[in-house]
């Protein structure tokens, strides 16, 4: 008798998508992954940061939309686009690494001893890389199956979060991001040897125009 899952994994789709029984890809998986954050603080050891974190967003996009009212309608256009901040939550370690690469950076933003600021964003953005990985370790170096390299990020806030008597928590500092843009530098295996291509967000396909920006003139514009 077949289980349920044969039965997906031999799922029937239509004969546009090239028709036949179809296997089911492996999904990527939440818990495999890992976040570099490249030039944060002032000692260069994010990978303290790297090694305590406990869960992560993935990018989130919108874009802003343009209703242009017409005659009994409505026509709706894409404006420009934002990137939602990101939270990142990370253990706060006995050793103080964490607590001190997340101070260091906040200082490198605003001198709260000082009162002064940075001169530009250049002097205190950081870049983050989030990557989905196979599952791999050790000897069997996991392969990146995805990766998006985040620039021009900054601590939108700091949450040390809560002490309490009556829990057996870590204690963790959570992370608000906002950024600039985001690329995503693969949809698929990146190899070893290659700094990997850019096929999802950010890839280079294009403008798409009409033979004239009003479109007048196209075909079946005309009567008869």
């Amino acid at each position: 008798m077949a289980t349920a899952s044969n039965s997906l994994y031999n799922m029937t789709v239509s004969s546009d998508n090239a028709g036949g029984n179809q296997g089911l890809l492996m999904p990527k998986l939440q818990y495999r992954f890992r976040v570099n954050f490249i030039n944060i603080g002032t000692a260069g050891n994010g990978i303290e940061l790297t090694k305590q974190v406990i869960d992560c967003q993935r990018p989130n996009l919108s874009f802003a939309e343009i209703p242009l009212q017409v005659y009994n309608s409505t026509i709706k256009l894409a404006g420009k686009h934002t990137w939602a901040d990101l939270t990142v939550n990370i253990r706060d370690d006995a050793n103080g690494s964490v607590a001190q690469v997340v101070g260091q950076q906040l200082q490198k933003q605003l001198d709260f001893v000082e009162q002064a600021s940075a001169a530009s964003g250049q002097d205190y953005k950081f870049q983050m890389n989030i990557e989905v990985l196979d599952g791999g370790n050790g000897i069997n170096a996991p392969v990146i199956l995805e990766r998006w390299e985040l620039y021009g990020c900054f601590l939108k806030t700091a949450n040390y979060n809560t002490l309490n008597y009556g829990a057996s928590e870590a204690v963790t500092i959570g992370l608000t991001i906002a950024y600039d843009n985001a690329i995503q530098l693969a949809t698929g295996p990146i190899p070893a040897d290659s700094g990997g291509d850019i096929t999802g967000v950010g890839v280079a396909i294009g403008r798409t125009l009409g033979s004239i920006a009003s479109g007048i003139g196209g075909e079946g514009t005309g009567g008869g």
